[in-house]
């Protein structure tokens, strides 16, 4: 009897001792108790206020979002008050960046772009992770042609520089938002998929994804709920660097002309106003650039600190989290089959945390026992006594009560565990 884990635990594993869970099991999420994925949102959050550099990352990017909120409501100057007399204007008091070639308040237009880039931000990841893992699927597909053309198709797109991408769709689009967030969703969804490929492949081929698969699984649920789990990190890590070089590519597009249009604010847009005078005027063109490079490097570090903190591999805190306390009390169990008694006044318990292992010869009642604990004995056999776990008594229970523990808490695995159990 083995407690290893709140997806399959407790189960019966015949004639052997059952082993500590490896140091490399990760716990599966849905079998949190209710309210653990609120619990599993802070211990992550916590994990990262702990480390200096997510402290940074967290506030950077928290004033950030909550600078873009202000800014849909207010900005200390209006951003179409223009003063012809004081134009490229040093800080003072009535204007606390100084002003631009049209006497427009800096701040103002700094602040207003918050939301712009923000928006840009978002759109742009949740197209190139949409864009990265439909590849994914084609590049791990179970049809040989199909996965190896994809391979070849992503390897030959991905040398198409994501600017050359933007002119293209400026040509009919014009000057826009999405021409920014077309191109670099598209550019950041193929690098995703190349780099995410290996791990995803390795997932896909392994020996729970098979017995998946062999038992009725969907290719659609198989990504969902087994390649997905196993890339989270490597997607943490590309889309917070897609997120950062969205920023990035924002200011460039925009200052060629193709990106933001005239007359909407962004950090982009204010960098290409200003850095025509950078020699004579400077001031321009540091602010909205310390307010690019802050943020890059936040977005950066965000996604190196997130893949660490949602990882029970390297963060205990997060796997202990994710553990249910399940316990098996049996008392004077009777099993008989065909009005023959088979198994005859077992009595085990088994706390929490406790290993168990059955051992007795072919025949002697191991898979009976394991099977009554399931709640799957055969429509012949009958039982009788108590099967207590964690409160719920298993004789008696309907199908509703036993499907709602079987797979999320008790499973049985009679042969080759390693073909039915996903690691994450």
């Amino acid at each position: 009897m083995s407690k290893s884990s709140t997806s399959f635990s407790p189960s019966v594993v015949e004639g052997e001792r059952v082993p500590n869970p490896p140091a490399d099991v990760r716990w599966r999420r849905t079998a949190m108790p209710e309210g653990g994925q609120r619990a599993a949102f802070a211990i992550v959050l916590h994990s990262m206020w702990r480390r200096a550099e997510g402290k940074f990352a967290l506030i950077v990017l928290a004033s950030w979002l909550l600078i873009a909120i202000v800014s849909l409501f207010w900005t200390p100057q209006s951003l179409w008050t223009t003063d012809g007399y004081r134009v490229w204007a040093k800080p003072s008091a009535a204007h606390w960046l100084g002003t631009d070639g049209t006497g427009a308040d800096v701040f103002s237009w700094l602040l207003a772009g918050s939301h712009t880039n923000l928006l840009i931000v978002l759109l742009t990841v949740v197209v190139s992770a949409a864009w990265g893992l439909l590849l994914i699927a084609a590049m791990v597909a179970r049809n040989a042609a199909l996965a190896s053309s994809s391979v070849v198709v992503v390897d030959a797109l991905i040398s198409i520089p994501t600017v050359l991408i933007a002119l293209i769709l400026a040509v009919p689009l014009g000057a826009s938002i999405v021409v920014i967030v077309i191109a670099c969703g598209f550019g950041y969804g193929l690098n995703l998929a190349r780099v995410a490929r290996p791990v995803a492949l390795l997932a896909a081929r392994s020996s729970y994804v098979e017995s998946a698969l062999a038992n009725g699984a969907s290719g659609w649920r198989v990504l969902v709920s087994h390649i997905v789990p196993n890339i989270l990190p490597v997607l943490a890590v590309q889309l917070s660097l897609s997120a950062g070089t969205a920023v990035l590519a924002e200011s460039g597009l925009t200052y060629l002309g193709i990106g933001v249009p005239s007359g909407v604010p962004s950090w982009g847009h204010s960098l290409a106003t200003s850095v025509k005078l950078i020699n004579v005027f400077p001031l321009t063109v540091v602010w909205p650039g310390l307010i690019v490079t802050l943020v890059v490097v936040a977005l950066n570090i965000f996604g190196d600190v997130l893949r660490d903190a949602i990882d029970p591999v390297a963060n205990p805190a997060l796997r202990e989290q994710g553990r249910a306390a399940m316990s098996v009390d049996i008392h004077g169990l009777n099993i008989a089959v065909g009005g023959r008694l088979i198994v005859s006044d077992v009595d085990l318990a088994i706390a929490d945390g406790e290993r168990v292992g059955l051992i007795g010869s072919s025949g002697s009642g191991k898979s009976m026992i394991s099977k009554a604990i399931l709640g799957l004995l055969p429509l012949t056999a009958a039982a009788d006594g108590s099967i207590d776990m964690s409160g719920t008594e298993i004789i008696g229970a309907s199908e509703h009560v036993l499907a709602d523990l079987r797979g999320r808490y008790v499973g049985a695995v009679f042969q080759n565990p390693a073909a039915s159990l996903n690691p994450v």
